[in-house]
């Protein structure tokens, strides 16, 4: 039996062929081919650049509030492809791994006990009150003595006051933890405290043709200084129920129209508590050491309120605005002081008129309580703003952050 030459070729040929088409690979059409990406993952690079950042958040917002606080914008985030800097702060949550401060290189160390104590912390926020209290007595002591001892005993007082605030604003809730801030805003705050204790009785001088110096001996508002000393302790109280609460609300809250609802109550509570502690303060002050009016009450509770608000800025990362109310409050008094000196120019007399029709109808402690209200007002409406973002809630400093003293 034969078989055909073209079956028998073709049986034959067929496993070649078989072979040879294997081993050819096909060629890859290049319209085929994927689209060359871009650049390398933009996001990668902020990764890197924040990396102890995002290994250390507990939550999303946390991240997105230190990337605000570095500058970096919904715009900047439109460049990394998302649409707002919570977008890619979540993207940074979710591709960075957690690590403790002991995986983390260049992390800060655990805290140490050479920590300040609450305990001495709260010591040096009552240390102004003990001074000025010191200060009172030796000046009651030395009544009777020559204009210049009672003198040198005030100035005294006054340089170990300044000394033992200083020491109490730089330790606990109320130290600065975002640098120094302006230098001139302890001008500003000098000069308000200064008026408080004294510029009633300036004012008087000044509208009554005065004053005479030097046999015009300064008359010192004793009660609101003793007050307003002792209020740097439930300032410190009430800064650090406001910094817990406020990292508690950052924690809980799913964006920013969330935190902001939560945060402005919590500002104007904190606020109101502290406005409780001081008017018992003044109350108790009065009471015990005399003298004062509602008035002089009502100006030294608007100068506290305004204090506590311009450091609370400051201490949450908007020094310029605390400095910034503070001026505009020892701006107010000075205008004041300067009017009514003015007034005394020949042709000029008008220009007092309306200080001196203030002081005569409400009394001369209505110019730092105008100035001081109007103040406290415009820091806490800047406040319930800038207070409601993520970037004012900064986590807890930890190791050597925290004995950062600026």
């Amino acid at each position: 039996m034969t078989t055909p030459e073209g079956g028998a070729a073709g049986a034959m040929a067929a496993p070649g062929e078989a072979r040879a088409e294997r081993a050819v690979p096909p060629r890859k059409d290049p319209a085929a081919r994927p689209p060359r990406r871009g650049p390398a993952d933009p996001v990668r690079t902020l990764m890197h650049r924040h990396q102890e950042l995002c290994a250390r958040a507990v939550d999303a917002l946390e991240i997105a509030a230190g990337l605000e606080a570095h500058g970096v914008t919904d715009r900047t985030a439109a460049r990394f492809r998302h649409r707002d800097v919570f977008s890619l702060a979540e993207e940074l949550y979710a591709r960075v791994p957690r690590a403790t401060s002991d995986t983390v290189p260049g992390a800060a160390p655990a805290p140490t006990p050479a920590r300040r104590s609450r305990t001495v912390c709260a010591a040096l926020h009552l240390l102004p009150g003990g001074v000025c209290v010191a200060t009172v007595a030796a000046l009651a002591s030395v009544h009777t003595e020559p204009p210049a001892v009672r003198t040198g005993v005030g100035a005294a007082g006054l340089v170990l006051l300044a000394l033992a605030v200083r020491l109490g604003v730089r330790a606990g809730p109320l130290r600065l933890r975002h640098g120094s801030g302006p230098r001139t805003a302890g001008l500003w705050a000098g000069w308000t405290a200064g008026y408080a204790v004294y510029g009633d009785w300036l004012l008087e001088q000044l509208l009554t043709g005065g004053p005479d110096l030097p046999h015009a001996a300064p008359h010192a508002a004793v009660a609101p200084a003793v007050a307003l000393a002792f209020a740097l302790a439930p300032a410190a109280g009430c800064a650090h129920w406001f910094t817990v609460r406020g990292r508690g609300v950052l924690a809980a809250s799913r964006g920013l129209g969330e935190l902001a609802a939560r945060v402005r109550p919590l500002l104007l509570v904190t606020t109101l508590l502290f406005l409780g502690a001081l008017a018992a303060l003044l109350l108790g002050a009065q009471a015990v050491l005399g003298g004062g009016d509602p008035v002089t009450a009502g100006a030294a509770a608007a100068l506290g309120v305004l204090l506590f608000l311009a450091r609370l800025l400051a201490v949450h990362g908007f020094p310029e605005a605390a400095a910034t109310g503070l001026a505009s409050a020892a701006a107010l008094e000075a205008l004041a002081l300067a009017l009514v000196l003015i007034a005394r120019l020949p042709g000029l007399p008008p220009l007092g008129a309306p200080v001196e029709a203030l002081t005569t109808t409400v009394g001369p402690a209505a110019v730092p309580a105008v100035a001081c209200t109007a103040a406290a007002l415009g820091l806490l409406g800047y406040g319930l703003r800038a207070l409601a973002g993520a970037c004012a809630h900064w986590p807890a400093p930890t190791g050597p952050a925290e004995a950062h003293r600026p």
